[in-house]
């Protein structure tokens, strides 16, 4: 099964409950971690794993050979992404831009242009307290994140229960990471903001076809807006994690939820269980 864990908005604790879901889950059976938010990966800093293999992502760019280009501007016109401009007696490539579909090389009536890699991230595995884990991290200054999302869950282990702690929003990247996943969790806060970020987060899912559920994070008794619009969507919340000090103390210092207070590992385990029995 593949869990992802996504929210509409940053800062909703959906590491958090990522990290606690899969250590809660370590003991009972096979876990695997992966760290889909590759522009800003953190779930390595609360479990601490060792990590064992490292795998560069590129993609193929193009590369222009003068001595056959005739500056036709074939290249340039089909390209839907700007990547690449003709002007006199040069071409100018756009490495950050290009999205490496080949269409130039492809279409090039000189056969002027072939295609080299270019580095945009790497991919990392490794292991931690029995869970296999995999990360992503985007180049500093690259704007191409999908590649090194779907790399990661090229590694997804469909034997074992795959949790993927997707990146915050509701853009490419989420869309990527989500993708394909049997149930998705929304992590969300009791305001306004994190309540109109759910509402998007919902309809991104369900566009998707992606069965999901609610986690409320920094509940506060009195605060039932998020659960009365789940209610009327008919979307469960499957746990409520209160604002609490000393939670927020353990998240300050690195530490997940279920190692800390080691009591939320059984309700951690109650929302799998809720979730397995809502696709069976």
């Amino acid at each position: 099964m593949i869990i992802s864990v996504a929210s509409g908005k940053g800062g909703t604790g959906k590491t958090l409950v990522a990290t606690s879901l899969a250590l809660s889950l370590g003991n009972t059976c096979r876990v695997q971690l992966l760290d889909c938010d590759v522009e800003e990966p953190n779930d390595h800093l609360f479990i601490r794993p060792v990590i064992t293999d490292r795998e560069t992502v590129c993609i193929p760019v193009p590369k222009v050979d003068y001595n056959r280009c005739t500056f036709c501007g074939d290249c340039a016109r089909i390209c839907a992404y700007k990547a690449i401009a003709v002007v006199p007696k040069s071409v100018l490539v756009f490495d950050q831009l290009c999205h490496g579909c080949g269409a130039c090389s492809y279409l090039c009536p000189e056969k002027a242009i072939t295609e080299e890699g270019h580095e945009i991230g790497v991919v990392e595995s490794g292991r931690a307290n029995g869970i296999a884990f995999v990360q992503g991290r985007l180049t500093v200054g690259e704007a191409m994140a999908t590649p090194v999302i779907r790399r990661v869950k090229t590694r997804i282990d469909h034997a074992a229960t795959a949790i993927l702690d997707v990146s915050p929003g509701t853009s490419c990247p989420v869309v990527e990471a989500v993708r394909d996943s049997d149930y998705c969790l929304l992590v969300t806060e009791p305001t306004p903001f994190g309540l109109h970020d759910l509402e998007l987060a919902v309809l991104t899912v369900k566009q998707l076809g992606i069965p999901c559920g609610v986690i409320v994070n920094r509940a506060v008794p009195g605060e039932d807006m998020v659960q009365s619009y789940c209610s009327r969507e008919n979307i469960p919340v499957l746990l409520e994690i209160p604002l609490d000090r000393d939670i927020a103390r353990l998240y300050s210092n690195g530490q997940t939820l279920a190692e800390g207070m080691p009591q939320w590992q059984d309700r951690f385990k109650d929302v799998y269980t809720s979730i397995t029995r809502s696709r069976t």
